[in-house]
């Protein structure tokens, strides 16, 4: 590694696409070290004289943030950041930065194929004509998605692009956020909710598009599931944890809802004796929704362009999460 002073060290935790490390290439100011190791000991090693850090699944713990000194910035690729310690960087008055709508449109669609899948039996469909099963056809088993109610539960990135592709499908679309202002719900065409629950006996569907939080955790449990009606579906495409995993089996084992969609889970990667899956009623995604070639392409320029701006003193706003700390940097 070059000892130049005035190089600026970047450790980059998880592979970016080759674009996003050209931008970092082309700066004769940077060096930077790609590693495949993040456990906490080797990013305590790895930390110690680096500026800032591009982060995939590594956790960047408060032992970590304390322990790295020149750290000036830590990168998301992606916009959830439930694996860093935010408070830390805050204390410390470093920003954590994501890549804003780079994968919104990802999500989204991900979303409204888990509700496309649960609704028309597509992979019942397949098997049948792979086993030469032509009566299958006699049973009614799809349905439709037009005039069917759906609740959206977080009116961010994600949220509002899903809302407007499920538009399109001529559904009845309720939102929940306390974070929204209703009129902002309305100018866009649909109905502001203010307590999701007491809404769920009418729902076909309930997509969730919100950080896990400590107001998040098992947002849908036993109780909610259990108000909800037998034809409804859930989709989780946000972070694992929201759902009650525990419940949502037994809703669906026992009919209390017809289907459910997940991209995560509580414990990623799952267990493989996971009691879902011997559920034919729920379909799985690796933690994935996000990430198709065009976001990973998207997500991976932000994501490293964000390191390089907070370097350069050109943070945008709507990059930041602590937003707090920048009249501290």
């Amino acid at each position: 590694m070059d000892n130049n002073s005035n190089l600026r060290k970047i450790i980059v935790a998880g592979p970016l696409p080759p674009a996003a490390l050209a931008l970092l290439d082309a700066r004769d100011d940077i060096v930077y070290e790609t590693i495949t190791d993040v456990s906490e000991e080797n990013l305590l090693a790895k930390l110690k004289d680096a500026a800032g850090i591009t982060v995939r699944a590594a956790k960047i713990t408060a032992r970590v943030i304390e322990q790295s000194p020149q750290l000036q910035v830590v990168s998301r690729y992606g916009v959830g950041y439930d694996n860093v310690d935010v408070p830390a960087l805050s204390k410390r008055g470093i920003p954590l930065t994501v890549v804003g709508t780079a994968n919104s449109v990802a999500v989204a669609e991900a979303a409204l194929y888990m509700m496309l899948e649960l609704a028309k039996k597509g992979r019942e469909h397949d098997q049948a004509v792979r086993d030469s099963n032509w009566d299958y056809r006699l049973e009614t088993t799809a349905i439709e998605m037009w005039q069917k109610k759906l609740l959206i539960i977080g009116f961010g990135r994600i949220g509002t692009r899903t809302a407007e592709r499920c538009r399109a499908f001529g559904m009845d679309i309720l939102v929940a956020d306390p974070y929204v202002d209703d009129a902002v719900i309305r100018d866009a065409g649909y109905t502001p909710v203010d307590d999701f629950r007491t809404v769920l006996p009418d729902m076909d569907y309930a997509s969730l598009h919100l950080p896990l939080s400590a107001d998040s955790e098992n947002l849908f449990g036993k109780a909610e599931f259990a108000g909800m009606k037998p034809s409804a579906i859930l989709i989780n495409a946000a972070r694992g944890g929201i759902v009650d995993e525990t419940a949502l089996h037994e809703a669906l084992k026992t009919g209390q809802i017809r289907g459910a969609g997940l991209d995560v889970f509580a414990l990623e990667p799952p267990r493989a004796d996971d009691a879902l899956f011997s559920l034919d009623n729920v379909i799985f995604s690796p933690h994935i929704a996000g990430v198709t070639r065009e976001a990973a392409h998207r997500m991976g320029i932000a994501c490293v362009q964000n390191v390089l701006d907070a370097l350069d003193g050109k943070l945008d706003l709507d990059m930041v999460i602590n937003t707090d700390v920048l009249d501290k940097t």
